[in-house]
């Protein structure tokens, strides 16, 4: 009789920690979106992991190399319909930032003909190719598009998941420092 009343007493005390961690909302940063805030990854705040990629047009790309410049990490795939959907915004996005951000729109599906799709959609901006998946496991994505913005001295300022419109990408990378 005393053990199953210890153990009444030890399932209602885990009941009530489960109910109470429960109702707690757990503090975010603001500016992380609501989407990132609940998903796996990279944090905020944290260091962003170097690495170097070839690109579509056959260069090295490192990021440590753009260090004192903004940039806009994006993950995406051929064969990912929000992909496709924010690459025309991304597009515009680079053609008007210039100088002042570098995009770098790393593809997680290179086997497949990334060329023609770059090609059909008139994309300018930087491809590297995450042939071995490094990239993307490193950065520890979860879902596609997700899109890091990396301030001027390579710390994250920001994630996004999910596809971006023009003034999202504007905004994420303006309140970079």
């Amino acid at each position: 009789m005393v053990k199953k009343v210890i153990a009444a007493v030890v399932l209602i005390a885990l009941l009530g920690v489960a109910i109470v961690q429960a109702m707690e909302k757990k503090a975010e940063p603001e500016n992380v979106s609501q989407e990132a805030a609940n998903m796996g990854g990279l944090k905020v705040g944290a260091k962003a992991p170097d690495f170097e990629l070839k690109t579509l047009a056959g260069d090295n790309v490192k990021l440590s190399d753009l260090k004192g410049k903004k940039v806009m990490l994006n993950f995406w795939a051929t064969w990912c319909p929000p992909c496709k959907a924010e690459m025309p915004a991304m597009e515009e996005f680079h053609k008007e930032a210039g100088d002042d951000v570098v995009i770098l729109a790393v593809n997680i599906d290179p086997h497949l003909d990334v060329k023609a799709f770059v090609d059909e959609n008139g994309i300018t901006f930087p491809i590297p190719l995450d042939a071995e998946d490094t990239v993307n496991e490193t950065y520890q994505v979860l879902s596609i598009p997700t899109t890091y913005f990396i301030d001027t001295k390579g710390n994250i300022g920001n994630k996004y998941i999910g596809a971006m419109n023009h003034d999202m990408m504007k905004q994420y990378t303006k309140d970079l420092n």
